[in-house]
């Protein structure tokens, strides 16, 4: 961290205390940090001695423009944009917008393809949990839990590379089912996670949950009550870890979710021991979900038949002319949606992530925007970390798992 002696305070006056502009307490920078920690993040801290006393989050170290290029493309070859955004989630981003755009043209999904959606997604929700819980006890310095959620997360993004071809940025989605089945190798390799990754939750829990300098350093710190996070919008594990049960797959089921039964782990305190646990405990229950889903994983395609909108298989493109023209013009041309706008939302890892999406009779999205949780999930940081200590900043800021390439769009 370095003072601000280089920044003009007149940009931040009606942001900080007269104190401050007086020089009374200090102003100091806290980054913008290196993308390997929690994303391109500046904070702008007002202390008195080490008491943080205000913070101002300056975000757009990222941004890239994502939704104003996606509306330069056709609705299918958007889609890859997609996975850059929460690039913890990509399977994530990938149903959320593929669902946006069945919702859309009315387009239908066999059973099998939204049974394995939930499959992927959970596996997802995993993953970037295990990423989050491993860059949390490094914050912490907790270095082993690091090297073992990396561990299990290599098992998963090894899963995702089975599938597509790719371990981060699959775009296996795709509107209408999936890129295409899965391999033989893939319920092997499942259920082989299936069974060791309950142990190694075990481990995670062994080396902190009741591990006294953890609960000193995360107990009664960074406490978010309900009110607040609905007055800002905080949905996810933050919001439940204030008390208040609210899950898009429970309240609003997508997908199929519906058919399975798993619980949304609540806590009522809102500390960053509660955000704590309430990842490990959703890292279970996505267990039991993919679970059930694998034990009534039905046969059958994993595309729609509707040709309009979904391209044919590859092993009809050597033996049909017909099939090779339809797939070079819908690849070429794209297919043309009504007008019309549509909002369809899922429950990523850091909470509801929604994608409205306008249509204007063309073949490209005439508007695309993504309601992204690590925007409101960030902009209630200042809230939650006023009169802690500089040292717990790290550790309240690691909680709210905020993946800055959501933020900046």
């Amino acid at each position: 961290m370095a003072q601000l002696e280089e920044v003009n305070i007149d940009q931040f006056r009606h942001l900080v205390s007269e104190r401050a502009i007086s020089g009374e307490t200090m102003l100091l920078n806290m980054g913008p940090q290196h993308p390997s920690t929690h994303g391109v993040l500046r904070l702008l801290l007002e202390l008195d001695g080490e008491t943080i006393i205000n913070c101002i989050s300056d975000i757009g170290y990222l941004h890239t423009g994502i939704e104003k290029n996606m509306e330069a493309k056709t609705y299918q070859k958007a889609e890859v944009m997609t996975d850059r955004l929460d690039y913890m989630n990509p399977m994530g981003n990938n149903l959320a917008y593929v669902m946006a755009v069945e919702k859309l043209v009315d387009l239908d999904v066999p059973a099998r393809a939204q049974a394995l959606r939930v499959i992927l997604v959970e596996l997802q929700r995993i993953a970037s949990h295990l990423v989050w819980l491993g860059a949390f006890g490094l914050d912490l310095a907790a270095m082993s839990v690091f090297l073992y959620c990396f561990r299990e997360r290599e098992e998963v993004l090894d899963i995702f590379e089975l599938v597509s071809g790719q371990r981060m940025m699959t775009t296996f989605i795709r509107p209408g089912g999936l890129w295409r089945d899965v391999p033989v190798e893939f319920e092997k390799a499942v259920r082989d996670f299936l069974k060791t990754f309950p142990k190694r939750i075990d481990e995670y829990e062994a080396l902190l949950t009741k591990n006294p300098l953890l609960i000193d350093r995360l107990a009664g710190i960074g406490v978010l009550d309900a009110a607040t996070a609905l007055q800002y919008g905080v949905t996810g594990p933050n919001l439940r870890a204030s008390g208040v049960n609210w899950d898009l797959r429970k309240a609003r089921p997508y997908s199929g979710y519906e058919q399975y039964d798993f619980n949304v782990p609540i806590r009522t305190t809102g500390d960053t021991f509660d955000r704590y646990i309430v990842r490990v405990e959703e890292m279970r229950e996505s267990l039991k979900i993919i679970q059930q889903a694998m034990d009534k994983l039905p046969m059958g395609a994993v595309r729609s038949e509707n040709r309009k909108f979904v391209p044919p298989p590859r092993s009809e493109i050597g033996v049909s002319m017909e099939s090779l023209i339809h797939h070079f013009k819908l690849w070429t041309e794209g297919f043309l949606a009504p007008k019309a706008s549509v909002y369809s939302a899922v429950e990523s890892p850091r909470g509801e992530l929604g994608v409205y999406l306008e249509g204007d009779g063309g073949p490209k999205p005439h508007r695309i925007h993504m309601r992204t949780p690590s925007f409101d999930n960030l902009a209630v940081l200042p809230k939650i970390v006023n009169g802690h200590l500089v040292a717990d900043l790290v550790a309240i800021l690691a909680s709210i798992d905020i993946v800055l390439g959501d933020i900046d769009r």
